[in-house]
């Protein structure tokens, strides 16, 4: 059975693109045309596991644009390594089913180039340093039988290798001008001469030694500045501005898989102290709409000192966000999930109404009514992450969960309170008693029933004068 033979990949390559780029998109039956089904005597399980793809980016502008471009090859790849000055590599073998194997996925590559205004040479091959090799010689190859890779790097120049220029020049002198005359040359007299550095380079390049490489790694923290073309006092015309901001955000998080809690957003003035506003989410949150809808509830009460000349959005810590799937039923229908729209309606409430306004509740481990619970932040999560409540205690009084501050006397008569009428105290008491340090309470709790068939919580103070108070309402 036949190796199959490397595929060439004679697709134009697109050259740095004027400003304003239009990317057409690839035609599927030209992609069929240029890159044919391998033949039928091809074993599919005889495909490496592991395939690169290999980047040549000559007249890349910086370090930065490299990074940018290493940024949306996550999106592609797991794995990928810039090679700096002008070099990306991407282990691809995973993510060809994804897009319908070397030419979709290299189809994307070119397109995302072409797009940031980047000429590119693009080649795979089943070793990193091989397919970086093969785009640096203008080979646009897709190699995907490790035994093709002698005959395919046999003819290409050595300067592909980036040696220094004293080693390339003493090889050119003794007759070795091409990778293949390299690969020949005695190994221990060339580890002697070169050094074993160049050696294991060369056994890189056919996968003779494993590849080190240094990952690329998204960032953890998004800060971002824009400064305007023109001052603005205008809140539409910010929020305008601030929307291509957030979705600059939503690909960063989405890169990452992550949400955020916290967002700030400040606008810079020429003189007076920035102004801005924050969103304190209750749930992580990556979509661009969302947090536009926050910050135009916060701008709509934002009072400008003076004009605006630069926007500044800055993120908190981010965390993993889980991907839900859709409830069938919209919200409210037939059960349909709702925990997503509580978290939305919170946040909406907070951005309209102020931080203050909003607030939820915290249970603590206290015997006495009033200190049983406190003001908190809503609840963070989502409520499948959040701890569970102890269960109940068996055999415990039943307590209200809207209390009086401060317990409201009732009214006595022949012994007995009064609360539109004559109460009917149900079951036995609840005492409660505290020390002297706790303000000293002695306390007999009751159910109770009015006239009208409400339950209240009241108690009856064992101290004198022996007064009775309304404390709480059951729901």
């Amino acid at each position: 059975m036949s190796s199959p033979k490397p595929l060439q990949l004679d697709l134009p390559v697109p050259a740095a693109a004027p400003a304003q780029p239009r990317v057409p998109e690839p035609a599927a039956p030209r992609v069929a045309r240029v890159l044919p089904a391998p033949p039928p005597a091809v074993d599919a399980q005889a495909q490496p596991a592991r395939l690169w793809a290999g980047l040549s980016l000559p007249g890349i502008q910086g370090s930065g644009q490299l990074e940018k471009l290493a940024e949306f090859a996550l999106r592609l790849s797991p794995q990928v390594s810039p090679e700096p000055p002008d070099g990306l590599l991407l282990e691809v073998g995973g993510s060809l089913r994804l897009f319908a194997g070397i030419a979709g996925l290299r189809a994307a590559l070119l397109e995302a180039c072409a797009a940031r205004q980047v000429t590119v040479q693009l080649a795979f091959a089943p070793t990193p340093l091989a397919a970086l090799v093969m785009a640096r010689a203008g080979r646009s190859l897709a190699v995907t039988d490790r035994a093709q890779l002698g005959s395919v790097l046999g003819p290409l120049p050595l300067q592909t290798l980036r040696w220094p220029p004293e080693a390339l020049g003493r090889l050119r002198r003794m007759g070795v001008r091409t990778v293949g005359a390299a690969l020949r040359l005695p190994r221990a007299g060339f580890a002697r001469r070169f050094g074993p550095g160049a050696l294991a380079q060369l056994d890189e390049l056919t996968g003779r030694a494993p590849a080190l490489r240094h990952w690329h790694r998204a960032r953890a923290h998004y800060r971002r500045r824009h400064e305007l073309s023109c001052e603005l006092t205008s809140h539409a015309s910010l929020l305008a501005e601030l929307g291509r901001m957030l979705e600059e955000l939503e690909r960063f998080l989405e890169l990452r898989q992550a949400g955020l809690m916290q967002l700030q957003c400040r606008l810079l003035h020429r003189k007076s102290p920035a102004s801005g506003c924050v969103l304190h989410l209750a749930a992580p949150a990556a979509a661009a709409a969302h947090l536009e809808r926050l910050f135009a509830e916060q701008f709509a009460r934002l009072m400008l000192p003076e004009p605006v000349r630069a926007l500044e959005l800055e993120a908190g810590p981010l965390l993993p966000r889980d991907a839900q799937a859709q409830a069938l039923w919209q919200p409210g229908e037939h059960g349909g999930r709702v925990s997503g729209e509580a978290h939305r309606l919170i946040e909406r409430l907070r951005a309209r109404l102020g931080e203050e306004s909003i607030q939820g509740l915290k249970l603590l481990d206290d015997h006495r009514p009033e200190s049983t619970w406190i003001g908190a932040e809503p609840p963070a999560l989502p409520a499948r992450a959040a701890s569970p409540a102890p269960p109940p205690v068996p055999g415990a009084p039943r307590r209200p969960l809207w209390l009086l501050d401060p317990p409201q006397p009732l009214a006595i008569r022949a012994g007995l309170p009064q609360h539109h009428g004559r109460l009917e105290l149900l079951g036995e008491p609840e005492r409660i008693e505290t020390g002297w340090w706790d303000g000293e309470v002695v306390r007999d709790y009751y159910a109770a029933r009015d006239p009208r068939g409400v339950r209240l919580w009241v108690f009856r103070e064992r101290l004198p004068p022996h007064g009775w108070f309304l404390h709480g309402i059951f729901g």
